[in-house]
């Protein structure tokens, strides 16, 4: 495939979350770099969940054949964000969050690459390449708008994370 179809622009995103990941697990309490690198992830999954919902999954929602994967997906979306949520709300310097990250990190990993090894190639067999293109023009379009309004929308204010 000579053209760049959603898939192989859903996991570039991966490529820079894993990055994004590992730079936060290397951070120590709660220094300035580690809020900002987890703000940094918050926001561009956030924003990437966001927009692939709407380009890929909602057309593999309708179709019988791919529901299901998109429905386990969506599903393990939801738990991240609520991971990320637990997360923004948790002292930074805790050990606790530490801890917490690393459990959010691996059920993150798992999502993406079960996305990648298995879901991907499935909806790429199902979908055709003039689908796949339009997938990704509105993944493109969607996706900035989706990033400002993650910055935007802090999972909790200031004062309840104190």
């Amino acid at each position: 495939m000579a053209d760049t179809k959603i898939f192989a622009r859903l996991k570039a995103d991966h490529d820079r979350h894993r990055k994004l990941l590992d730079q936060i697990d290397e951070t120590q309490g709660d220094s300035p770099e580690r809020e900002k690198l987890f703000e940094a992830f918050r926001v561009e999954v956030t924003a990437h969940a966001a927009s692939e919902e709407m380009s890929l999954y909602a057309t593999m929602l309708g179709k019988p054949d791919l529901r299901e994967d998109a429905q386990h997906s969506v599903s393990e979306h939801k738990e991240i964000d609520d991971l990320l949520t637990e997360l923004y709300e948790m002292d930074f310097a805790s050990t606790g969050w530490l801890t917490r990250f690393r459990t959010m990190k691996h059920r993150y990993l798992h999502h993406i690459e079960e996305e990648e090894d298995e879901m991907f190639p499935e909806a790429e067999e199902g979908l055709s390449a003039a689908k796949q293109k339009e997938l990704l023009a509105i993944f493109e379009k969607e996706k900035p708008k989706e990033k400002a309004k993650a910055a935007a929308d802090e999972p909790s204010s200031d004062d309840e994370k104190e």
